[in-house]
């Protein structure tokens, strides 16, 4: 019995006649496009498809903590690209592991701030207030919580989470219920749920009660 073959990801080269519009990439054309995008965007240029994206991004940020290199940073990216979040806010180590990822950094606006002192100069400039994401004592539940539609949600790291300095200078910290044994769950998969809370409040108009 043969192996079957992998499945290919993706497209292969263009077949028919050449599209003559800018945005398409004469080598991904010629070649095919195997990289993780949409069929909006086969064969479009990186360049291109940065740009289209920036017509449509939420007004919501997404920040993570990274005094560890915490693992989960590039799970958070790829979550914030899908739901096309305006930015992700790197606090602390300027490196962080890419993998998780899976190249959607490349499409996916990324900024550094070296301190939580640097990340509230940021948001006061821009005026977005900053949302904390931990379960303290004084955390007010994500799911009764009205997000606003600007803001920037600040998540710590794996283990320890956010900082005493972020969590003081967070406007509210939200807590996400649980209902098992564990004391908390991963961090990524917290970012991934309050994304996806502020994505039903304010692209499908759901109300909190």
């Amino acid at each position: 019995m043969t192996e079957s073959a992998e499945p290919q990801v993706g497209v292969g080269p263009w077949t028919g006649p050449w599209p003559v519009e800018g945005h398409f990439d004469p080598e991904l054309l010629a070649e095919g496009d195997r990289r993780n995008v949409v069929d909006k965007y086969r064969y479009w240029k990186h360049d291109a498809i940065v740009a289209d994206l920036d017509t449509s991004r939420h007004d919501f940020h997404v920040g993570v903590e990274n005094w560890q290199h915490d693992l989960n940073i590039g799970s958070v990216v790829r979550t914030a690209n899908a739901f096309n979040a305006a930015a992700v806010h790197i606090v602390g180590k300027r490196r962080w592991n890419r993998r998780g990822a899976m190249v959607t950094d490349k499409y996916q606006h990324v900024i550094h701030h070296p301190s939580v002192d640097d990340l509230l100069s940021w948001c006061a400039e821009n005026d977005v207030p900053l949302l904390g994401i931990d379960n303290f004592p004084d955390s007010v539940p994500l799911e009764t919580y009205d997000l606003p539609k600007r803001c920037l949600l600040l998540f710590g790291q794996e283990g320890p989470g956010l900082s005493e300095e972020a969590h003081q200078a967070s406007r509210d910290v939200l807590s996400i219920a649980q209902f098992g044994s564990t004391r908390s769950m991963n961090a990524a998969a917290a970012a991934a749920i309050t994304m996806h809370s502020w994505i039903r409040r304010h692209v499908y108009d759901q109300p909190v009660n």
